[in-house]
């Protein structure tokens, strides 16, 4: 019985451990945000020469707004919502300059409905759009933007997350039908995170490259980056196999960006984690061999090439880890629940038949 019991044991946990991964280089750290009003983080895009920041829901009414930063991270302007946003979890940016502003969360899983905040390049005052699911709330923090202009949310659900679009024209002072279109499940990882096995397994935070010919998707741990093709998003984050891009030990890791010129993936935490009253930090990833998007006309996409090559991890540091995608239908909530499942049975039978010996 006791030897019986040590294999299962022994192989639960081998089922249960992340696989070995490489190990990757500490990222560049670009600049640091220090206006106090810009301590929860949750979205961040790259625009030209500087980026634009929002917080996640705030009790304080000088915070929920839409921040616009130099290349040093300082604030230049500030844009206020026409009413108060419930739960801006991220931010997006389309081809032509637009910004949207996905006030998406919804912790309680309470909300009739969710929104997108519209920002024109040049408006003043972003334009409410209202949302709701097709089968009841969810919580979500991620939103990407594809060539189209067309947003799509993916859901925070643990293991595997739901990919909803709107089901017709987004139209202002009406709320529009969002409609289910896939299922995204991250690989699993073993990248350090203050979240543990949890951490890596919900997606936070997304975005689109310049070009358009990727997207990313991160997780507390990790970033995963797939490859589009004829601007097929959904196509992609369902069939695709992405690469990872470990981000270790960042304190609260909500947000990702494509730099402006696509070649790294910017993050931001709430706070930088190094101290108590530390202040937030956008930090760089290179992503190797990966050629500038060519500039155009309007704003970031563009239809220059870009080289399909994994991502190759920098140099190696303690802390970091990263791994080659693993197939996109894995879910890891499901195998912890799985083998904890088999080996309750297992157990259970072998005391049984235990104790029905003479």
């Amino acid at each position: 019985m006791r030897t019986t019991a040590l294999v299962l044991l022994a192989v639960i946990a081998l089922v249960l451990a992340p696989p070995a991964v490489a190990s990757a280089a500490a990222p560049a750290r670009v600049c640091t945000i220090r206006d106090e009003r810009l301590d929860e983080l949750s979205g961040l895009v790259a625009a030209g020469a500087g980026y634009v920041v929002v917080n996640d829901g705030s009790d304080f009414a000088d915070r929920r707004r839409i921040f616009f930063l130099d290349g040093s991270c300082k604030v230049t302007r500030t844009v206020r919502y026409p009413s108060r946003p419930r739960d801006t979890e991220d931010l997006g940016r389309a081809a032509d300059g637009t910004l949207w502003v996905a006030d998406i969360g919804d912790n309680g899983g309470s909300r009739t409905t969710v929104a997108l905040w519209k920002l024109a390049p040049g408006a003043k005052t972003p334009i409410l759009h209202r949302l709701t699911y097709p089968d009841g709330a969810h919580d979500a923090e991620a939103v990407l933007v594809p060539a189209d202009g067309n947003p799509i949310i993916v859901t925070k659900s643990g293991g595997t997350a739901g990919i909803y679009v709107a089901a017709g024209a987004l139209r202002r002072g009406s709320t529009t039908t969002l409609r289910k279109a896939g299922d995204v499940t991250v690989p699993l990882t073993g990248t350090s995170n203050p979240f543990s096995f949890l951490g890596r397994a919900v997606v936070t935070g997304g975005a689109t490259s310049p070009d358009g010919r990727h997207v990313v998707l991160r997780t507390y741990a990790d970033a995963f980056e797939y490859d589009v093709t004829d601007g097929d998003v959904v196509g992609a984050l369902t069939s695709g196999q992405p690469r990872a891009v470990a981000l270790p030990d960042e304190p609260q890791g909500e947000s990702v960006t494509y730099s402006a010129d696509g070649r790294s993936l910017l993050t931001v935490s709430e706070t930088s984690g190094d101290s108590a009253g530390a202040r937030p930090v956008i930090l760089r990833y290179p992503l190797p061999d990966r050629p500038a998007a060519a500039p155009t006309s309007a704003a970031p996409p563009s239809a220059a090439p870009t080289s399909a090559a994994p991502l190759a991890a920098p140099a190696s540091s303690p802390a970091a880890a990263e791994l080659q995608a693993e197939s996109p239908g894995f879910n890891y909530i499901a195998v912890v629940a799985g083998a904890v499942a088999v080996a309750a049975v297992v157990l259970a039978a072998l005391l049984v038949v235990r104790r029905s010996r003479p």
